[in-house]
């Protein structure tokens, strides 16, 4: 398999060309952009290390914490969070489901309650204990990543959202070539 139509198999050290140069990687355009995808590579594992910290503190698996993140999600869009939005969020099957909501259930960190518009149907909450506890471990860093941001201006921060939200497009499948051109320029 090659890299962006040249003859650079991804088993090739790609690091390693970029920091010797040369080679069949477009010196121009490839290596600051695959630099970008290093340092989003890096900030998503040190999330992650984040994310296993604070579940090995509060006696949760990682999984539980991103049921965590996939229910403040649906919370913030005024998305009715199900067993079946959670399931396909973090594609685990009914079973898996069911065993992450129990545990985080019996922790007192996700409530089921019945919805008001339909009282057949189960819709899960967050626990305002549970939202205090995340914002004691993880308020420190969002507040660090708020106060690198309010460093850019207006079009830099667009910037970013636009790679970010492509990223996120490529990695959830769902493409991302709404994203990729820029805005036309105004003078």
């Amino acid at each position: 398999m090659t890299w962006r139509g040249s003859d650079v198999s991804l088993g090739d050290n790609l690091a390693q060309r970029e920091i010797l140069g040369g080679g069949d990687v477009d010196d121009n355009q490839e290596p600051d952009n695959l630099r970008l995808v290093h340092l989003l590579r890096a900030v998503t594992v040190e999330f992650g290390l984040r994310q296993a910290e604070f579940a090995a503190r509060n006696g949760m698996h990682a999984t539980d914490v991103r049921a965590l993140i996939c229910l403040l999600d649906a919370a913030r869009a005024d998305e009715p969070a199900t067993a079946g939005l959670l399931g396909a969020r973090l594609g685990l099957n009914s079973a898996g489901t069911t065993a992450v909501i129990d545990r985080l259930e019996r922790l007192g960190h996700v409530a089921r309650i019945r919805d008001e518009r339909d009282r057949r149907r189960i819709l899960l909450r967050v626990e305002p204990a549970a939202i205090r506890l995340g914002r004691e471990f993880f308020g420190p860093l969002i507040d660090g990543v708020l106060q690198v941001l309010d460093g850019f201006d207006p079009a830099e921060r667009d910037a970013v959202r636009r790679f970010l939200t492509a990223a996120h497009a490529v990695f959830a499948g769902t493409g991302a070539t709404a994203f990729i051109s820029p805005p036309p320029r105004t003078s």
